[in-house]
């Protein structure tokens, strides 16, 4: 027989594409996805993996295991699902990813008034720029700045928010305008957002002095006197040290998604974790 637990590995590492990856998704060492994998192709008799060099890639009899245990997967995730979308009450556990700058300025609130009308009802918050999927319920209701156009999801819009250019009033007295350094993200998903794209335009070739992976560290930059960045407005309003720069065009506003898997939208506690978001938006 084979153990369902191992093929859900495969199916991970098939996924992530490495045992690091796939280690860091399950939580567990790289040395227990390589266990777990190694007696699955005990169990079965199969070279599920090629393991020459440092690359481990999976054979044809990997890929084709792999995508059995991808199968069984979506149908465990389904059936999950259909589980939660029994329960009545409002108690349990609701995942909500969301930006983590949008989060701590605006949905905070809101989801803690609702936890105290509702103690049985347990919220867990993931501040991520990240695509998380509701698909495979890395999360049950997700809050985006652009529309989600993968999974079977119910999709509304929510809001939107408008960004400035700010830096502190010290600073724009300092410095002429041909002499502003600025302040930007440091590469990876957040480079080519449409505030990075902004913010270079702005520039126009101007240095960039401060590189940062989260807004609230560029806030902070910022606060500091060391340059010119882009942020929404809901979080500039929080630090007075901040003043607004006219660019001389309209503002840039990003609409706001709240996407939740479809089988899940008429679960109550669910339910009532959306309409407190809609409301604090």
């Amino acid at each position: 027989m084979i153990d369902w637990e191992n093929l859900r590995f495969l199916s991970v590492l098939a996924r992530e594409g490495s045992f690091s990856a796939a280690a860091r998704r399950l939580g567990v060492e790289h040395a227990t996805v390589s266990r777990r994998l190694a007696a699955l192709e005990a169990d079965c008799g199969l070279r599920l993996l090629d393991r020459r060099g440092k690359k481990v890639t999976l054979t044809a009899d990997g890929e084709r295991m792999a995508e059995v245990a991808l199968r069984m997967e979506e149908q465990a995730l389904g059936a999950a699902r259909l589980a939660s979308a029994s329960h009545t009450g409002l108690s349990g556990k609701v995942t909500i990813s969301a930006p983590p700058a949008l989060t701590a300025a605006r949905l905070i609130g809101p989801l803690t008034r609702l936890r105290q009308r509702h103690p049985d009802l347990t919220i867990h918050v993931v501040g991520e720029t990240r695509q998380a999927s509701l698909d495979r319920r890395e999360a049950d209701v997700a809050v985006r700045l652009s529309r989600p156009d993968k999974g079977d999801l119910t999709i509304s819009r929510i809001g939107d928010v408008a960004f400035h250019f700010y830096a502190t009033e010290s600073y724009l007295a300092a410095a002429a305008p041909a002499d502003w350094q600025f302040i930007a993200y440091d590469g990876g998903l957040m480079d080519d957002a449409p505030q990075s794209r902004r913010l270079k335009e702005f520039a126009a070739g101007r240095p960039i002095g401060f590189f940062a992976s989260s807004a609230e560290l560029q806030m902070a930059v910022a606060a500091a006197g060391g340059g010119i960045v882009i942020l929404p407005d809901f979080m500039a309003e929080t630090e007075p040290r901040l003043v607004a720069i006219d660019e001389g065009r309209d503002p840039l506003r990003r609409e706001v998604w709240l996407a939740v898997h479809t089988d899940l939208h008429a679960v109550p506690a669910v339910q009532a974790v959306v309409q407190a978001l809609k409301a604090a938006m």
